[in-house]
């Protein structure tokens, strides 16, 4: 159970309550990050927590045209709107507090925009309560300075797994690799924080063989499949350019 100053709140267990809430309101939401990677890797769950890995706070994706339903959503489940400047809610952001434990709970419309821009418009029924695996592996090797945090994220997403062409229960790296074949940017960073997971996984004590051979084994797959998708033209002018003109946007954190 993760803790909040004053009340202990499993984060899991909130945001699938939420989430269910949302259905009979006739809303989509979808979970996103750590709490979604928890509920995902039952077999691991221990590994997530042997590995350090806290959970402070729940991360949703929902469609912009239901910004007002959303809104009822969390207010019929104790809830309250937190006010955030003009550039946040332009990013398609709302947050959200909990009135009695004072945590909080993030709901990003339509896409994630953070160092890279993850859209979500035809993806949001393929799964559920969450997001589809190969979204939240991209969630996280979006983040041009990745944090350990991310790193053990991803090693516990892999090593539950597999990488493959389908969203079943299953990476999708066919679809990752297509979405990165139309843009460097996105391409570099993946692949990038890609190989540097690979090389962090020894560092993990907790980790045994079988678990750093599962999981760099199926980083290789997934890098080789980005590598072997043909790509377009303006990826491949861009490519040329490289680390020389800056190829994200900058992160700006939401007030807490």
């Amino acid at each position: 159970m993760e803790k909040t100053a004053a009340h202990q709140v499993n984060f899991v267990d909130e945001a699938v309550r939420i989430v269910r809430e949302a259905e009979k309101q006739r809303v989509i939401l979808r979970m996103m990050g750590a709490t979604a990677i928890r509920l995902h890797c039952p077999s691991f769950t221990r590994l997530h927590r042997d590995l350090g890995r806290e959970i402070s706070d729940i991360d949703f994706v929902g469609y912009n045209k239901q910004t007002s339903k959303i809104s009822k959503v969390f207010e019929s489940l104790n809830y309250a709107t937190r006010p955030l400047s003009y550039s946040f809610v332009q990013a398609g952001r709302l947050i959200f507090t909990e009135n009695r434990t004072g945590g909080h709970a993030d709901v990003f419309l339509n896409r994630l925009e953070m160092c890279h821009t993850i859209d979500y418009t035809q993806r949001l029924e393929i799964d559920n309560p969450t997001v589809p695996l190969a979204e939240l592996l991209l969630q996280k090797m979006q983040i041009v300075q990745i944090s350990e945090k991310d790193v053990i994220d991803t090693i516990v997403l892999l090593r539950e797994h597999e990488i493959g062409d389908g969203d079943t229960e299953m990476v999708n790296a066919a679809y990752i690799a297509k979405l990165l074949s139309n843009d460097w940017g996105f391409y570099y960073t993946v692949t990038t924080n890609l190989q540097k997971v690979k090389s962090l996984v020894v560092d993990f004590r907790v980790l045994d063989n079988q678990d750093k051979q599962v999981v760099t084994e199926k980083i290789g797959r997934t890098v080789s499949l980005i590598e072997a998708e043909p790509k377009n033209r303006s990826w491949n002018a861009r490519a040329k350019v490289g680390t020389k003109k800056k190829w994200y946007k900058d992160v700006y954190s939401a007030p807490k």
